[in-house]
């Protein structure tokens, strides 16, 4: 079997009969290199299979082409939907993406920024822990968090999320409402809840239950007690994720609650499954693909031009509100069964 090595700059020269300079800009996009010459030398370099050399890049311009993302939690399905986005974004412009998981841990977040600094990243897109900062570590950061956050580069307008849904819930003549956050540590959720309240119609009346209570371990399996919260004349359940509102929708219907006949439940992000359980879940979807853009062009200006100004919108990126069947009109209560009852 014959092995092929790979071309290098110098053979791709030496076959066109040109300089090794000169190979190197057409490659690049700089110097000055001839449209016809550019198109040919490359043309050349995909038939030998020449690929840049990183080592060789980093030596020549002082950066190694990648940076660093820093994800609060990968197990969280949201997550690797923020990966994909910030990957495409960044191979757009050129560069590759090392990623690292903070697990959810203050500590594990700080270990995560230092070992992508010391695989040699240009910068990092940091999305932090619940209620943390990231402070000066002298390299160029962007921060996903959320508007209210110091620090915070870009992100979704969770507050402005909050509101459409309520909007939305209100639209459908809820009037009195429960709100659930998972952890009141979380910015972005703060931000939900706040958003949320803000735009209750007058007269409505509401209460926030948060799953993961301050200072207590969080218990993903206890229950919330919706079913109380219903018999009390709740119906419309807002929750800040798509996975809180999963949790109450098998709550609720598990105490013979019919969702929406009965109550309405709503969530966040627009996870994969939100539109395949049932009821198909009414939700917010960020736009990731912006906001992923906005993050690594800013990051990429602070890399490459850091004196210049940035031009990012001043607020979040709007959300979406995606309408299915999990929330649906106010109708005239019937027995409601009691939270723990089995219903027959």
């Amino acid at each position: 079997m014959t092995v092929r090595t790979r071309a290098s700059l110098k053979d791709i020269a030496a076959e066109i009969g040109v300089s090794v300079a000169t190979v190197s800009n057409a490659m690049s996009g700089k110097g000055r290199v001839s449209e016809e010459l550019g198109e040919r030398i490359r043309a050349t370099a995909l038939a030998r299979g020449y690929v840049p050399s990183l080592s060789g890049r980093a030596l020549r311009t002082g950066r190694s082409g990648v940076l660093g993302l820093v994800l609060a939690d990968i197990a969280n399905p949201l997550f690797p939907q923020i990966a994909q986005a910030v990957e495409a974004a960044a191979s757009a412009s050129g560069y590759g993406v090392l990623i690292a998981d903070s697990r959810g841990d203050v500590t594990e977040q700080t270990q995560a920024i230092r070992r992508l600094m010391e695989r040699g990243a240009d910068g990092l897109i940091v999305v932090p822990r619940r209620g943390t900062r990231v402070g000066e570590i002298g390299l160029p950061v962007a921060v996903i968090d959320t508007p209210s956050t110091p620090g915070n580069t870009v992100s979704a307008d969770h507050w402005g999320g909050g509101q459409q849904v309520i909007g939305h819930l209100a639209g459908l003549g809820h009037r009195q409402f429960v709100l659930i956050g998972g952890s009141a540590a979380s910015n972005v959720q703060n931000d939900r809840i706040a958003g949320m309240r803000s735009a209750l119609p007058a007269g409505a009346r509401h209460a926030v239950i948060w799953a993961e209570p301050a200072g207590a371990p969080p218990q993903r399996s206890a229950p919330l007690g919706l079913a109380a919260r219903a018999a009390e004349g709740a119906t419309a359940f807002a929750a800040v994720s798509d996975l809180l509102a999963l949790r109450a929708l098998t709550e609720l219907q598990s105490a013979g609650l019919g969702v929406p006949e009965d109550v309405s439940v709503t969530g966040f992000d627009d996870l994969v499954w939100a539109g395949v359980v049932t009821p198909g879940l009414t939700t917010l979807q960020m736009d990731m693909a912006t906001i992923a853009r906005h993050a690594v062009a800013e990051l990429l200006r602070l890399i490459e031009r850091p004196e210049s100004a940035s031009d990012l919108p001043r607020s979040g990126v709007p959300m979406r509100l995606i309408v299915r069947q999990s929330a649906g009109v106010v109708r005239p209560a019937r027995t409601r069964p009691t939270e723990g009852a089995n219903p027959t």
